[in-house]
């Protein structure tokens, strides 16, 4: 029998913590009296209303665990024991060694195989492709995916020299959140296909540089630099849209739309590239922030508590990173 993947569930796990887009500005300009920041200009510049903080003893780990449970807790979902590899797919980790997935899965109670996957943003998304793959090889069963996220801790309060608060905006957007789905194997193909497309060149718009590499002159700083990001994306829109032709869906034939959402002005471009109209996508990032590889989890996650998706539902998943890389991951539900 031929075997295809199918994504059964998503749940996500958000902090209790909020901060406000007024308290984001204040503690920025607490830090730098040098520098003349409006009031409102991050609501203005990216849609901002506030974001969420996770608690401070919480990693990433923590809240990726938490979003698992949460998902475990679902009807008709097996428990822990019955997921074969767990794959940890986000940005920031607990640690550079080991890998943050085997946190997860100690704190999950489980035994499988292991590994960190890491893409900027598009991390989920390569995670699923790279699940299905091994699905569909008869390696794996079900597969767990999980990410998390604690970017607010990488906010930039301070900068030196004025003419750098641009690049140290975007960070002060950010929001934590824990998130987590389930693949499992199917004799329909659930997952119906996947097209990734990169723009290495484009890296240096936007870095969180390691800390241990001693050779970086802002050690652990997130710099972005929004507009040569945007420019790193060259040619992409059309390899997104050629890709869709290649997996024979039309986008007006998506019954569910999820794009990446770093700024309300960023997914009103992404719907454009992508050619969808933005009222068709569920805005996540107003009341919740930049949320990194956690973005598109939150939409599905959403989308199934609100009843926007049901099993049967063609669903197409657009993501655009930094690096530059962009993809497209189309599914029926």
């Amino acid at each position: 029998m031929t075997l295809y993947s199918s994504i059964v569930h998503a749940a996500v796990h958000v902090p209790p913590g909020r901060q406000s887009v007024a308290e984001v500005e204040e503690r920025f300009r607490s830090h730098n009296p040098h520098v003349s920041l409006s009031p409102g200009v991050l609501a203005h510049m990216y849609g901002l209303a506030d974001r969420t903080v996770a608690p401070a003893d919480e990693q990433p780990s923590d809240l990726a665990a938490h979003a698992a449970r949460r998902l475990f807790e679902a009807p008709g979902i097996p428990g822990p024991s019955g997921v074969d590899l767990l794959i940890f797919a986000g940005i920031l980790a607990d640690m550079e060694e080991p890998a943050t997935a085997h946190l997860v899965a100690d704190k999950l109670g489980l035994s499988c195989p292991v590994f960190d996957l890491k893409n900027a943003c598009n991390g989920v998304l390569n995670a699923v492709e790279v699940a299905d793959a091994l699905i569909r090889a008869g390696q794996y069963r079900r597969v767990l995916v999980t990410t998390a996220e604690v970017s607010t801790r990488e906010s930039r309060w301070t900068v030196d020299d004025p003419a750098d608060v641009l690049t140290a905006l975007p960070s002060l957007s950010t929001g934590d959140m824990g998130s987590a789905l389930l693949l499992e194997a199917s004799a329909r193909p659930g997952v119906v296909g996947s097209r990734f497309f990169a723009n290495s060149w484009g890296w240096p718009a936007a870095t969180l540089p390691n800390p241990y590499a001693q050779h970086h002159r802002t050690l652990g700083e997130l710099r972005i630099d929004s507009a040569q990001l945007v420019d790193s994306f060259a040619g992409m829109p059309e390899k997104v849209r050629g890709a869709m032709g290649d997996l024979g869906v039309k986008t007006d034939e998506l019954d569910l739309v999820c794009v990446h959402q770093p700024s309300v002005a960023f997914t009103r471009v992404a719907c454009e590239w992508v050619g969808v109209d933005p009222d068709r996508v569920i805005a996540t990032f107003p009341s919740h922030g930049n949320v990194a590889t956690n973005t598109i989890p939150l939409q599905l996650a959403t989308a199934l508590d609100t009843g926007r998706l049901r099993r049967g539902d063609l669903v197409g998943m657009f993501g655009f990173a930094s690096g530059a890389s962009a993809g497209v991951v189309v599914c029926e539900w």
